[in-house]
This record gives structure tokens, C-alpha cells and sequence, in this order.
């Protein structure tokens, strides 16, 4: 069960018997504070259970780092999904730690932050602390230490890498942070975990389960651009960095019975590393709680059959906003296929090749620049999606357009409609796709006028709105179960972590 208020506290019963069952599905929702070992732990902790007088729950990892405890060395708190009820639409709080993921509290201070979403620096101080238990400032030191401990622990990244990876200005200042609240050195972990060395970084990447990895692959198989990214029946693959520094990344499924993917990454800069694992948790939809989705879809009877076939269907959002919004413009009514073809003939013309070629990953996706003046009715597009990409290159260039995650649903939107060429299906298309947006709903979509009635009628864009209010925040969750139960029937994909 979940709580009936998802960004509350569940329930201490609830707690109690998630923790003492060891609930994978509430992996993250909250965390088990020990005040007789001044330790954190996961519900998912394998450790013998403390006695339930010595124990406090906590929302955040954050709210548990500020009173003191430190993360269990067994467990791995930092392994523990993100809390998918934070990715409620349009919620303060989820903007703002979208930011956070991205480093906004590095180089800038909190009323920079609350600036960015609209509030006073003391309102957002006081919304984090009422709905996480911790400020801004905690729940931004204590992401980048437990990111740290992970990679001192995964990887031999140096730890001089390690501190600039987790966004630490220098060696000294990570240290010290580390040495505060962990109360033991860098190298110490180190010693202690002993991580294996080879040619590729591999980390490990947590969800709640369940996971329906294959529709995940499924998916993205269908829409793989050659020579950027190869989708196979077990793994994705994509080139990613800059001409300067390329690299490539695999991702595929850990172990069974674990419930995380696994990440197999070589070349691209440490600086870069968080976001590159920020930005495929946002593309797989790791941080997802199937819970409160089926919660809130389950009520509708369209819906509820799809959601009991496949329970773990997530989001399949992209690796680059740009990538995703020429993909959405060349997909303008026309096949998946024949968009597919498109796109791969502009990325394998006007991309960047690289020089050593990796397994069939051959070229870096063209960006903005390399895109605003070119000729791309030679690769068969008619002359108007031509004229609407290079259009929509120099407008993310000269800033009308971006993919801020500060950014409301409808202001994202309404930005991408004032362009010519983009309308509301192209625009909540980039939202569900570039940003991982749970409530983009395009509500123009020939598949879904037709396939959630079922007496074999089609609706209305505005019918099908009014339909989807009783969807929200998580209109494109019910978007894909829609999509996917309208796809022909394929090969069955295995559900990993469907315990």
C-alpha cells in the first residue's frame, strides 16, 4: 500500500513491515535510522533487523545525514532508487531537486535556486524541510557524498576523479566533507571495498521493482539510430561526450534477483559522470514508483487491464533533448520506421564521426550548430520540416527554447508551440521523451483517439483531455501502457524484479 499522501511518511506499521519483509518496492521511499549505531540503512537492508525502540524513520537520506547517522556499509543507502513521488508534474520541490541533480547548488546558493522555481529563498527553504526533513544545502551534500561512496567503492576511479566527479572543487574540501560525516577517510573505503579494476567503469544503477526491462528495449530497439546507438535483445548501447573527449556507454540488466541496471561506461570526462548517470536515470525511468502510478491509473477501467499485464512499463525517455526534438519533428506523421531512416541519414550525415569506431557505434549526434544552416532537404525532408529544424536549432541557440528542468509542463510547452512547425503533439511528445515528464499528454495522437475508447469509436483531442484529467500528474505513464498495448503483438520481454 501506499500512503494517501505519497510525498508524506509512510505509516510507521508500514514501515515496519516493509522493513522487517525487506519490501523492494518501497526501496528509497524511506530510510531505517538505527540510534544505537547512529546508522541508516535501506528497508532492503539484509542486515538482522534492530529492535523497533532503537529505530526512526526518515523520507530522505538527506534528513538522516542532518541528524547525525551515517550510510550502512552493507545496504548501500546510495544505491537506493530516487522517490518517484517527487516526480509529481509540476511540484516546487521536484523542480527544484531536478536542479540539484544537476549541480545547481555548485557554483550558485540557495536563492538562486528558489529564484529558478519561482519562490523566496526562505518559502523553499521551508517546503524542503516540511515535505524531506532536510534543507536544499543537505540533500545536495549529502547526493554528491553518497555518489562519491559509490564510486569509491564500484570503481578504481582516482580519488583526486572521484572528488571532481561528485562535484567537489578540490581534493581537500572532499575529503574534509567526507571525513565529517562518514567518519573515515576516502582511501579508507577504499582499502575496505577494494573495487575491481578494468577497462570500462561499471556502476550499478537501482529501481524499484518491478521493471519491465525488455518493453523498456522494445522500445528504444524500435526507434535506434545506426551508428549512434545499437538496442539488442539484452542491452543498449549509444556513443556519448563531445568530439574532444567521445566515449560509450552499455546498459543492461544486473543480475537476477538485483533489482538495478548495470552501467558499462568508457572515456567522457569525470566532471561529467553524474550527469551522465542523472541523465540515463531519467531515460530508463529508474526513479519511478509503480505504486503511486498504479494507484492513481488503476481507477480507470481502460486502464487498469494494462497496468495488471504490464506493471512494470516505464517511461522511455531520451539521451539529449535536441536528439529527441528532431526525432519528434521528422516523426510528424509518418511511420516509426520511415522516421527512423530520416534521422539516421541527417545523424550519419551531419554528425561527428569518430575517429576509432566502437562495436558499431560510429558517429556523435549533430547538435544545434551543426544543424542551423544546413541543407537537410537532401536527405529526403520535405522543404517545411527542414525549415522547422534549422528553426528550431537557432531558437535553442539564441535561448527561446530550451530543456531546462525548471521549467512547468505548460511553460515548456507553450515555448515549443510559438515556433513554426511545432505544434501540441510535437511539444508534450519532447516533454514525455526529452524531459521524462509523468504528465506530458498528447492528446492530438491518432493511436490514442482511437485505442482508449472501446467501443470502436475515435475521440476528440478535447474529449480525450477531459478523459485524462482523472490521469494526472501521471498522464504519460497511461500514455505508454496505451502505446505499448496498441503495438503489434512481439516476442515476450522479460520483467525483471517483478517480486
Amino acid at each position: 500500500m501506499v500512503p494517501s499522501d505519497a510525498t508524506a511518511l509512510p505509516d510507521r506499521h508500514v514501515c515496519e513491515q516493509a522493513r522487517l519483509s525487506r519490501d523492494a518496492r518501497f526501496d528509497g521511499l524511506f530510510f531505517t535510522a538505527v540510534t544505537s549505531t547512529r546508522i541508516y540503512c535501506r528497508p532492503v537492508c539484509p542486515a538482522p533487523a534492530p529492535r523497533p525502540h532503537n529505530i526512526v524513520y526518515y523520507r530522505h537520506a538527506a534528513a538522516a545525514e542532518a541528524a547525525g547517522f551515517r550510510p550502512c556499509l552493507r545496504c548501500r543507502p546510495e544505491l537506493a532508487p530516487g522517490d518517484g513521488t517527487w516526480r509529481r508534474g509540476d511540484e516546487v520541490v521536484a523542480r527544484a531537486l531536478k536542479l540539484i541533480d544537476q549541480g545547481a547548488l555548485i557554483d550558485a546558493s540557495v536563492a538562486d535556486l528558489a529564484e529558478r522555481v519561482g519562490l523566496g529563498e526562505r518559502q523553499l527553504r521551508r517546503l524542503f524541510t516540511d515535505r524531506l526533513g532536510a534543507t536544499p544545502v543537505d540533500v545536495h551534500g549529502t547526493r554528491r557524498l553518497l555518489f562519491a561512496k559509490q564510486l569509491l567503492t564500484e570503481t578504481t576511479l582516482p580519488i583526486t576523479q572521484v572528488a571532481l566527479a561528485a562535484g567537489f572543487g578540490s581534493l581537500t574540501r572532499f575529503n574534509t566533507a567526507f571525513r565529517k560525516e562518514y567518519r573515515m577517510a576516502p582511501r579508507d573505503l577504499r582499502k575496505r571495498e577494494l573495487p575491481i579494476a578494468g577497462d570500462a567503469m561499471t556502476l550499478r544503477l537501482g529501481y524499484r521493482p518491478p521493471y519491465d526491462f525488455g518493453a523498456m528495449l522494445d522500445f528504444l530497439r524500435g526507434r535506434a539510430l545506426p551508428g549512434v546507438e545499437v538496442v539488442d535483445d539484452v542491452s543498449y548501447r549509444r556513443v556519448i561526450g563531445t568530439p574532444d573527449t567521445p566515449g560509450w556507454l552499455r546498459i543492461s540488466a544486473w543480475d537476477e534477483g538485483t533489482h538495478a541496471l548495470k552501467l558499462e561506461l568508457q572515456g567522457g570526462a569525470a566532471a561529467d559522470l553524474l550527469q551522465i548517470v542523472n541523465r540515463l536515470r531519467r531515460m530508463f525511468d529508474l526513479d519511478a514508483d509503480p505504486q503511486a502510478i498504479a494507484a492513481a491509473l488503476g481507477h480507470d477501467d481502460r486502464l487498469r487491464p494494462l497496468l495488471e499485464a504490464r506493471p512494470g512499463l516505464r517511461l522511455p525517455s531520451g539521451w539529449d533533448g535536441f536528439e529527441i526534438a528532431v526525432r519528434a519533428v521528422i516523426g510528424q506523421q509518418v511511420s516509426v520506421a520511415a522516421a527512423r531512416t530520416l534521422t539516421a541519414r541527417l545523424a550519419q550525415r551531419h554528425g561527428t564521426p569518430l575517429a576509432i569506431p566502437f562495436e558499431g557505434l560510429t558517429h556523435l549526434f549533430p547538435t544545434p550548430e551543426a544543424l542551423v544552416d544546413a541543407d537537410l532537404t537532401e536527405i529526403g525532408l520535405t522543404r517545411a520540416r527542414a525549415d522547422t529544424i534549422r528553426g528550431m536549432s537557432r531558437a535553442l541557440l539564441d535561448g527561446r527554447v530550451d530543456f531546462r528542468p525548471e521549467r512547468t509542463l505548460e511553460d515548456f510547452t507553450s515555448r515549443w508551440v510559438a515556433l513554426p512547425g511545432i505544434g501540441p503533439w510535437t511539444a508534450h511528445y519532447m516533454a514525455l521523451r526529452a524531459l521524462g515528464h509523468p504528465d506530458a499528454f498528447p492528446a492530438d495522437d491518432l493511436v490514442l483517439q482511437k485505442a482508449v475508447p472501446t467501443d470502436g469509436t475515435r475521440m476528440t483531442a478535447k474529449a480525450l483531455t477531459a478523459r485524462a484529467e482523472a490521469w494526472r500528474p501521471w498522464r504519460a505513464y497511461a500514455v505508454i501502457h496505451v502505446w505499448k498495448a496498441s503495438m503489434p503483438a512481439a516476442k515476450p520481454s522479460a520483467v525483471v524484479g517483478a517480486t
